[in-house]
């Protein structure tokens, strides 16, 4: 239990804590049930901010490291909205922690890992047939099978040019935790991703929507 698990680490000290826990998924706004965005807030946002909350205490003690799952479509999206929005919730959490924590010695630090899918199993690939099924009958009458398997493939072509080196990210969580100045953020990405995060912070928004849409319509 929580009170179980501080009073041992009272004890012994307790200088690092990860939030990793995470979930993904695939489809348009519509397409998502209200249940399904309770779900993904409550895992991908909530559950980091509700252990964070436990181990402040001895966190605010020892001096140590707090370190976030975070991910660069915190700064995009191409047909895993629902994803985005806990990353970019997660991000802003974090801006507000590292700041209040910094007069405590407690260092924040956030993982920006780009696409890792073939490293991890937090999204497998999608299938259209089951995205159809789950649709509501008002989402089937704007949308059809078609444009659902398009968009389908579209996606699992992104997976499957995800990394397998997946050790990148390990390596970046070891340093947000072992270095002596570590990063407020490690964006831990291929060059083409991180030059697409760095056009969004660049770019009216007008120009990246155009640019997004077109990839969109590929």
């Amino acid at each position: 239990s929580e009170k179980c698990l501080l009073r041992h680490f009272s004890s012994v000290g307790f200088w690092g804590l990860v939030n990793n826990a995470g979930i993904s998924t695939f489809g348009e706004t519509g397409w998502l049930s209200m249940e399904k965005y309770e779900k993904f807030a409550d895992v991908n946002l909530l559950g980091s901010i509700r252990t964070t909350l436990a181990f402040l205490p001895l966190l605010r003690k020892y001096k140590g490291r707090i370190v976030f799952m975070s991910s660069i479509v915190a700064y995009f999206s191409l047909g895993n909205g629902i994803y985005s929005m806990t990353k970019a919730a997660i991000e802003k959490f974090c801006d507000a922690l590292r700041l209040e924590m910094k007069k405590f010695g407690v260092r924040v630090c956030i993982i920006q890992p780009g696409n890792y899918a073939r490293s991890t199993k937090i999204q497998p690939p999608v299938s259209a047939e089951e995205i159809w099924n789950e649709l509501s009958e008002e989402e089937k009458a704007v949308y059809n099978k078609e444009y659902v398997q398009e968009r389908a493939n579209f996606f699992n072509s992104i997976l499957s040019k995800g990394s397998t080196n997946g050790n990148e990210v390990v390596d970046a969580m070891v340093d947000a935790l072992m270095s002596p100045t570590p990063k407020a953020r490690y964006m831990v990405a291929k060059l083409t991703e991180k030059a697409l995060v760095f056009a969004c912070a660049l770019f009216p928004t007008v120009v990246m929507d155009s640019v997004l849409s077109y990839a969109l319509s590929k």
